[in-house]
């Protein structure tokens, strides 16, 4: 367990907290003008924990195996967890698109593991690190337009809307960034199946 670790593994720690809070929030007592704020505080931690934990890792030269199982791990189990909560509730993002999120990361994982037990790295891409960005945009955006949406400067239907057509665009990227890994590898993809 190094530093880089340890911030990988708190964004996992973290996840829960959106569910619990955005669905729970009259239980906990937490005044919905308030809400926005708390998910925005732990995504923001949770995002700059995404970027620490790989600065430390290359400055300390601790880059190792679990650190590259744990990173992406930990970045899918955040934005799909968050993504997840907002089916519910007052954004009502539709589950479809939200699984698209989650089949990706899926194949993906599952083809890169296989494809490292046969002895073939496949490379990330930069399309899955713009994937990412444009996942964790699309996370802010809707929190922040909790905001005036709580506050009265927003209606329900704009605010659904506009979440809409912004996890829409996500969505339709992660699609496309999982056509160029497929492609971008296919010839190592290929060696390593064969040898199933």
């Amino acid at each position: 367990m190094n530093p880089a670790h340890f911030f990988t593994i708190l964004r996992i720690f973290i996840s829960p907290l959106f569910p619990i809070l955005y669905l729970g929030y009259d239980w906990l007592g937490i005044p919905l003008v308030s809400l926005p704020y708390l998910m925005l505080s732990l995504l923001i931690i949770s995002e700059f924990s995404d970027v620490f934990d790989g600065f430390l890792a290359r400055r300390r030269n601790q880059v190792t195996d679990l650190g590259k199982v744990l990173d992406p791990m930990a970045d899918s189990i955040t934005r799909i967890s968050l993504f997840l909560t907002f089916t519910q509730g007052v954004v009502k993002l539709p589950l479809l698109v939200v699984l698209v999120f989650l089949y990706r990361d899926f194949f993906i994982s599952t083809l890169r593991t296989l494809c490292a037990l046969r002895g073939v790295a496949l490379a990330a891409r930069f399309s899955g690190k713009m994937k990412a960005i444009i996942q964790a945009c699309v996370a802010f955006l809707i929190i922040l337009l909790m905001i005036p949406y709580t506050t009265g400067y927003l209606s329900l239907q704009l605010f659904q809307q506009i979440s809409l057509f912004a996890i829409s665009i996500a969505a339709i990227y992660t699609v496309l960034s999982a056509g160029d890994y497929f492609y971008s590898n296919r010839i190592y993809i290929k060696k390593a199946l064969e040898t199933l």
